[in-house]
């Protein structure tokens, strides 16, 4: 299935006692480029992040930004450091002693002083764990916007084939008119060069006409590339590339027939050409 390489997702859940908010990005881009934010809780997780969203995507800028609230009800209850509180009660009551005018110590003071509250560290791996799940999510629902998208992708390049093969059989039904009038022209060319002979412009022109009249080479090439379009937008893989090759191949045979066009309906054909390739490559740019 076609995806897009443009999209966006969301995804909130509570974790313990944590909130967790994980934001998807994507847009076009060469390469997977893949980009994070994470607040310093969660830097531990950078790896994963990135391991996540190659096993999910092979194409595109992304960037994956994380942010999150912890429930303060649900954190840890202040916890005394006994020894380090009872030396800080004897350096005071030593103090104490030796003052005239002694202020009694604020229990809050008493709070604030390093190392009087027991560090308390919290297991995150399991809240890591769950953000990566989260992620996940995230990304399914990201691809799920992607393949959207490249179904409306699909369904435009393949009206313009459509078009592009309504532009080739008027050229085809054409074409031998425009070899008759070329004919007619090459001839008298002949008769008057034969009256003058002059050998290398005869050649020139025999040359020229003959290339005018040769276009149905460039035609068949357009109508093999626009089936081959049709095939590979029926894979079910990454085409993105693949199709953007396909693009310069069109618009090098409409540029030829271009060149070559000998009057001025096979001209209109070839510059309709040129614009429905560029609308489809303009879209095809956002193809994963």
């Amino acid at each position: 299935m076609i995806r897009s390489m443009t999209s966006f997702a969301s995804c909130e859940a509570e974790i313990g006692s944590y909130t967790i908010i994980w934001e998807v990005r994507s847009v076009n881009h060469r390469y997977l480029d893949v980009s994070s934010r994470l607040p310093e809780a969660f830097r531990a997780i950078e790896p994963l992040v990135r391991e996540a969203v190659s096993k999910h995507l092979k194409r595109g800028k992304i960037e994956c930004n994380l942010s999150y609230k912890k429930d303060k009800q649900g954190e840890q209850a202040i916890e005394i450091n006994e020894e380090r509180l009872n030396q800080l009660l004897n350096a005071a009551s030593k103090i104490e002693t030796g003052m005239n005018h002694f202020q009694a110590i604020s229990p809050l003071d008493i709070l604030r002083w390093p190392g009087i509250q027991a560090e308390f560290k919290e297991d995150m791996e399991p809240i890591h764990q769950a953000a990566i799940e989260l992620l996940n999510d995230a990304l399914k629902q990201l691809i799920e916007s992607r393949e959207r998208e490249g179904a409306n992708i699909t369904d435009m390049v393949t009206s313009r084939c459509e078009l592009i093969h309504e532009q080739m059989v008027l050229a085809k039904q054409r074409l031998p008119e425009v070899q008759r009038l070329l004919r007619e022209k090459l001839e008298k060319k002949i008769d008057d060069l034969l009256a003058e002979p002059e050998q290398a412009r005869l050649e020139q022109e025999l040359v020229y006409f003959l290339q005018k009249m040769d276009v149905e080479e460039e035609l068949d090439r357009l109508d093999s590339h626009v089936k081959e379009v049709r095939r590979i937008l029926e894979q079910d893989e990454p085409v993105g590339r693949r199709l953007d090759f396909l693009m310069q191949e069109l618009n090098r045979e409409a540029n030829t027939l271009g060149s070559k066009s000998a009057d001025l309906q096979t001209t209109n054909v070839s510059v309709e050409l040129k614009v429905l390739i560029e609308q489809m490559r303009e879209q095809i740019q956002n193809i994963e």
